[in-house]
C-alpha cells in the first residue's frame, strides 16, 4: 500500500473516533446547556408575576411610573452636564396632550401629494383613493 492508501484509511479513522467523541461528549453533558445564560435576571423565569392585561389601571400606572422614571433620568443627565433640570410635572402633561391639528398649509400640502398619488394610480387603472380621508390618515399618521 502506498502513503496515499495509508492516509485515507487514517483519514476515515480519524472522522470516526471524532464523532463517537462529540456524540459522547454530547451526551455526557447532561443538562448543562438547558440552565446555560439562565440567571435570576432573565425575564422567562416561571416565577415572575405576569404582566398587567393591556389598558387595565395596573398596566397604565405602571406605563406611567416608567415614563416618570425615564423623565427623571433624562432630568439627572442634564443636571450632571449644568443644564437646567426638567419639570418633570409639566413634561408629563405635554407628553400626555393631544396633537394640536395640523395647520392649514400642511393640509393642502398633504392634500396636493394625495391628488397626485391619485392621478397616477388612475393612469395605471387602479381604484382613486377618497382624498379628505386619505389626507386625515396621513395626517394621523405623521402627528400632524
Amino acid at each position: 500500500m502506498g502513503l496515499v492508501e495509508y492516509f485515507g484509511t487514517v483519514l476515515i479513522i480519524i472522522v470516526l473516533v471524532g464523532i463517537v467523541v462529540a456524540a459522547a461528549s454530547y451526551i455526557g453533558s447532561g443538562g448543562i446547556y438547558q440552565g446555560l445564560g439562565k440567571t435570576g435576571l432573565t425575564l422567562d423565569e416561571p416565577d415572575l408575576r405576569p404582566d398587567p392585561v393591556v389598558g387595565s389601571a395596573a398596566a397604565n400606572a405602571e406605563a406611567q411610573e416608567e415614563i416618570r422614571q425615564m423623565l427623571e433620568a433624562k432630568s439627572d443627565r442634564q443636571v450632571r452636564r449644568g443644564e437646567a433640570p426638567l419639570d418633570i410635572d409639566e413634561e408629563i402633561l405635554a407628553l400626555s396632550t393631544p396633537a394640536a391639528p395640523a395647520d392649514a398649509g400642511l393640509r393642502a400640502e398633504v392634500r396636493e401629494l394625495v391628488v397626485a398619488r391619485n392621478e397616477r394610480r388612475m393612469r395605471r387603472g387602479e381604484e382613486p383613493l377618497d382624498v379628505e380621508t386619505e389626507v386625515d390618515r396621513q395626517l394621523e399618521e405623521f402627528g400632524g
